[in-house]
């Protein structure tokens, strides 16, 4: 049995990005997608000098001793709304109507905001003078410079990364090919959610939910089905998804029951066996393989909670690596403080799931309520962290600091 840490060093090292696709996709279609190489653009961001606010564009020269007491009159000889093409400059003594984004007219160098202004007619007076020139002007390039870099490769493509690639229109994208990731379950006991259960039969949500994970991490979730307890029809699931996937994720059939046989399986299709157990709470019998070409295999408890927990605690680093998404690849921790005892055994590192309250650095981690046993998928639901209890410890109490891991729907 392996500490944590040392469990995700090993799989850490061994997701290697290796021969990874590289396809052009439509700009729609590219969320979730990970850049494969680097984007710039040819255009600077802003495009142009443009007014961050609605006003009117000066000299500074002109305005800079303006205040109540000594209002400076100038002449509005033009309006420039926002998408058109400023018509003349301006000369001292003259000013310009501008609105948010519009282009600066030649000549002018500030952005008088409209609050310090009064007008009438074309007659305008400045009741307040701007700190300094440039004052609410975006100036070109200032965000961006072109043939930059843009978008940096092995970036996880969400919705302000679609923005960017819009405003540079990036009409196609080159992402890696995502990571086709197989899901399957094992167990005699498993019926799939629209089948009717009989006695002594439970729901297969592991692969339910393990497939709604990996969907949501961006990656190409496949379903391999479940697998009965026989060890010659486990084995060519096993084998069959190797072959199909980059990687495959099994839960049950690692512990040391009867009819547990993922682990000598995996030595016989030929695969190298790094992790057999690890120390921690819930998760221990986690198992873990790499095959030829890269091709990973990770076998986790079929305890629901443990299934989950171990999922985001050691896969979903490894996915991120293997796919080829830049670092960090490890889940998030911040402190909270515990408002109720939290127990542990001190043996393993425990991880104790509940929901994380507050902000910035107020943050308090509230456990679920009922039952922590690791079959308990119910009281897992809503969970935004799970906190940790290190080896040696067996009470956190009330007030103390603890470390908690972010987890999906985390804030």
């Amino acid at each position: 049995m392996i500490s944590v840490d040392s469990a995700q060093t090993i799989i850490l090292n061994a997701a290697q990005p290796l021969g990874l696709e590289v396809e052009q996709v439509p700009l729609y279609t590219a969320i979730g997608g990970l850049l494969a190489h680097s984007v710039e653009s040819v255009l600077d961001f802003p495009h142009w000098d443009n007014s961050a606010m609605d006003g009117y564009a000066v000299r500074y020269a002109d305005v800079a001793d303006a205040c109540e007491d000594n209002p400076i009159e100038l002449e509005v000889i033009t309006e420039i709304p926002a998408g058109s093409v400023p018509q003349g400059s301006i000369r001292s003594g003259q000013a310009a109507r501008i609105l948010t984004g519009s282009m600066m007219p030649e000549g002018a160098d500030t952005v008088v905001m409209q609050e310090w202004t009064t007008r009438s007619g074309d007659r305008l007076h400045i009741n307040q003078s701007p700190p300094q020139s440039g004052h609410f002007v975006r100036h070109q390039g200032s965000f961006y410079r072109s043939g930059e870099p843009l978008l940096r490769s092995g970036l996880r493509i969400g919705g302000p990364e679609i923005g960017v690639l819009a405003a540079a229109q990036c009409l196609m994208v080159p992402v890696f090919k995502r990571l086709r990731v197989g899901v399957l379950s094992t167990g005699d006991e498993l019926v799939l959610p629209d089948q009717v259960l009989q006695p002594g039969q439970i729901v297969d949500s592991n692969q339910i939910a393990l497939l709604a994970l990996l969907s949501q991490a961006g990656f190409e979730a496949i379903a391999l089905g479940s697998v009965k307890d026989d060890r010659s029809s486990l084995k060519q699931a096993m084998k069959d998804g190797i072959d199909r996937c980059d990687v495959v994720i099994s839960s049950g059939g690692v512990s040391v029951g009867d009819y547990d046989y993922v682990e000598e399986l995996l030595d016989e299709l030929g695969g190298e066996v790094l992790i057999r157990s690890i120390a921690i709470k819930p998760g221990k019998p986690l198992t873990f393989a790499t095959f030829p070409e890269g091709k990973l295999y990770f076998g986790l408890p079929g305890n629901p909670v443990s299934a989950l927990v171990t999922f985001w605690r050691f896969v979903l680093p490894g996915l991120r690596k293997r796919s080829g998404q830049t670092s960090p690849w490890s889940p998030l921790f911040v402190t909270a403080i515990t408002h109720q005892p939290l127990q542990s055994d001190g043996k393993r590192e425990s991880y104790l799931w509940g929901t994380i309250l507050g902000s910035g650095d107020d943050l308090q981690f509230c456990p679920a309520m009922g039952s922590g046993s690791s079959g308990n998928l119910v009281n897992l639901a809503g969970s935004t962290g799970l906190a940790i209890i290190p080896v040696g410890k067996t009470m956190a109490e009330p007030g103390d600091l603890i470390s908690v891991m972010l987890v999906s729907g985390s804030p």
